[in-house]
C-alpha cells in the first residue's frame, strides 16, 4: 500500500492504458487494459483501478509515453529509456524529457506541486521492434533500453552540461513514419539524418504520421499523408520530414497528433489543425479534411497552452485553465454530456460534487493538464484532481469498474479531494519468479492485428481494418 500523500503530476492516456507520475517521480500508476504487459506489472491482466508500478520505485521517472500496447518512460537520474508491452512501435524522441521540462517550466511555473511533465500520446503500434530492444520480444515489466544512445553529453567532466539534442525512430515504418528515408522497419534506434543542424524541441507521432517542431518555430511533416495530416498541401506520403508552410510564415511552438489530424499551436497562441475531420476532429464547424495548417477560429480569442490528440477527438487547453472537446464522442471521451459527434469546441465542465450527475449542473474549474486516449479523456484541475471520462470498458477510467461517462468524474484514489494515494494497491511482483520476455509465437495462436485478422504490413493501405472497433481480446495459446 502506498501510505505516503502525493501531489499531481503527469497522465497520459493510449488506448486502453493509462499512466500516472506524482509530483518528483516517487510513485508511478498504471490501470487499464494490460493483456499485452503495457501496464508493467508483470503479467497480462487488466487493473481497474491505479495499481502502483512498485518497479520502477526509486528510479526518478519524469516522463511517460503510452502507446496502445506499450509504453516508455524517462528516469531523470539513471538517464535511461524504459519501455515495456507488445513488441510492435513507431517512433520517440531521444530527449524525451527535455522536451517535457521545456513545455512545463514554460506553461507551468505557478506551483511547485506541479513538476508537470509535457507527455504525448503515442497513438497506434506499428510493427516489429517497437520497444527498442533489438528484438521481437513481449515485456512484462519496465526494461532499460539497451540500444538507446545517452541523452546527456560531458562538457569539461560535468555531466548535462552539454546537451546532445537528437530524435531517432524505431518500429513500423510501412509509410516513412520514422523519417529515414526508407519504408524499412527498424528494431533499434536510428537518429533522423535530415535533422542534422537542425534544433528539434518537439515531435508527436500519430498512427502512421509524425510532426515536428524546431527551436525557431519551424514545423516538419513525414510519414502517411493521405489525408492531408501532413499539413503539406496534398495527400502524399513522405519518407523524410518536410517543413509545412505556416500562415503567414507564423512560428509553432507545440504540436500533436491524432490518429490521422495534426494538432499545432503558434508562438502566439493560436491554434491551428489539419488532415482528417470526418468526425469533425478538426473543430472548424464542418467535416471537412484541411490539407494545410487552419486556424480554429472558434478558440482565435483564447491563448492556447497545451493541445492533446485521441483517436478521433481533440483537446485544447487554454492559458487560463478552460478546457475545451470536439470531434468523434461515441461513448462520451469529449466529455459535455452526450454522445454526439462535435465539430466545434466546446467547454468541459466538471462535477460540483460525486452526488451531482446531471452535466446541466457542471461547472467550470481550472485545469491545468489534459490528455487524450484513444477513446477515453483524462485532466488534472488545479486542485490537484483528477477527472477521467469516455470509454471505461478496460477499467481504464480508473473508478474501480469498466462502465462509460460521457463526463468527468474524478479518480478518488489519486485526488486530493479523494483518498490522495493513501488506498493505492502496489504490483505484486516477484522479480525472481517467471520470466520478462514472453514472445509472441508463445501467446498467440497467430498475430492478429486490432480487427482480429492477421496484420498484412503494406505499404500506404491507411485503412481502418487494423483498428480497434471493439474490445476483443487476441487469441492466446
Amino acid at each position: 500500500m502506498a501510505e505516503e500523500e502525493m501531489s499531481l503530476s503527469d497522465v497520459s492516456g493510449a488506448f486502453c492504458q493509462v499512466l500516472f507520475i506524482s509530483a518528483a517521480g516517487n510513485i508511478i500508476c498504471s490501470w487499464g487494459r494490460g493483456e499485452d504487459g503495457q501496464l508493467g506489472h508483470g503479467d497480462a491482466e487488466d487493473r481497474l483501478s491505479p495499481t502502483r508500478l512498485s518497479s520502477l520505485d526509486g528510479h526518478d521517472i519524469i516522463s511517460i509515453t503510452c502507446g496502445a500496447d506499450h509504453t516508455i518512460a524517462y528516469s531523470l537520474s539513471n538517464a535511461e529509456v524504459y519501455s515495456w508491452g507488445w513488441y510492435i512501435l513507431h517512433i520517440i524522441y531521444k530527449h524525451i524529457c527535455i522536451n517535457f521540462l521545456n513545455s512545463f517550466v514554460k506553461f507551468y511555473p505557478f506551483s511547485p506541486l506541479f513538476r508537470l511533465i509535457l507527455t504525448y500520446c503515442n497513438l497506434m503500434r506499428g510493427d516489429f521492434g517497437r520497444l527498442g530492444h533489438g528484438n521481437s520480444s513481449d515485456l512484462f515489466t519496465p526494461q532499460p533500453i539497451k540500444h538507446y544512445m545517452p541523452l546527456f553529453g560531458c562538457d569539461n567532466g560535468r555531466r548535462g552540461a552539454k546537451l546532445e539534442l537528437e530524435v531517432a525512430g524505431w518500429g513500423r515504418n510501412q509509410n516513412g513514419q520514422l523519417g529515414l528515408g526508407t519504408t524499412e522497419d527498424s528494431p533499434v534506434p536510428q537518429k533522423i539524418k535530415a535533422f542534422q543542424g537542425i534544433s528539434i524541441k518537439m515531435v508527436a507521432a500519430g498512427a502512421e504520421h509524425t510532426a515536428a517542431i524546431s527551436k525557431e518555430g519551424a514545423l516538419y511533416g513525414w510519414g502517411w499523408g493521405r489525408y492531408g495530416n501532413l499539413g503539406l498541401g496534398d495527400r502524399n506520403d513522405r519518407l523524410v520530414p518536410e517543413k509545412v508552410s505556416t500562415l503567414n510564415e507564423e512560428k509553432m511552438n507545440m504540436v500533436a497528433c491524432g490518429w490521422r489530424h495534426t494538432i499545432s499551436v503558434s508562438v502566439t497562441g493560436g491554434l491551428y489543425t489539419y488532415g482528417w475531420s470526418k468526425y469533425g476532429q478538426l473543430g472548424h464547424g464542418d467535416f471537412d479534411d484541411h490539407l494545410v495548417p487552419y486556424k480554429v477560429e472558434a478558440l482565435a480569442d483564447g491563448s492556447i497552452k497545451q493541445i492533446s490528440g485521441g483517436w478521433r477527438h481533440t483537446m485544447a487547453l487554454t492559458s487560463d485553465g478552460k478546457l475545451y472537446g470536439w470531434g468523434w464522442n461515441k461513448f462520451g471521451q469529449v466529455g459535455v454530456g452526450d454522445n454526439s459527434d462535435i465539430c466545434s469546441p466546446v467547454q468541459v465542465k466538471f462535477p460540483n460534487d460525486q452526488a451531482h450527475s446531471c452535466y446541466c449542473c457542471f461547472q467550470i474549474l481550472k485545469v491545468v493538464q489534459v490528455s487524450c486516449g484513444w477513446r477515453h479523456t483524462l485532466a488534472v484541475t488545479e486542485e490537484q484532481n483528477i477527472f477521467s471520462w469516455g470509454r471505461g470498458t478496460n477499467g481504464q477510467l480508473g473508478h474501480g469498474e469498466s462502465m462509460d461517462r460521457n463526463f468527468p468524474k474524478i479518480i478518488e484514489a489519486l485526488s486530493v479531494e479523494g483518498s490522495s494515494g493513501q488506498q493505492i494497491e502496489s504490483s505484486k511482483l516477484d522479480p525472481l519468479s517467471g520470466k520478462s520476455w514472453v514472445s509472441p509465437a508463445e501467446r498467440y495462436a497467430v498475430v492478429p492485428g486490432e480487427s482480429g485478422q492477421t496484420v498484412h504490413s503494406e505499404k500506404g493501405n491507411g485503412g481502418d481494418v487494423d483498428v480497434p472497433q471493439n474490445d476483443a481480446k487476441r487469441m492466446r495459446m
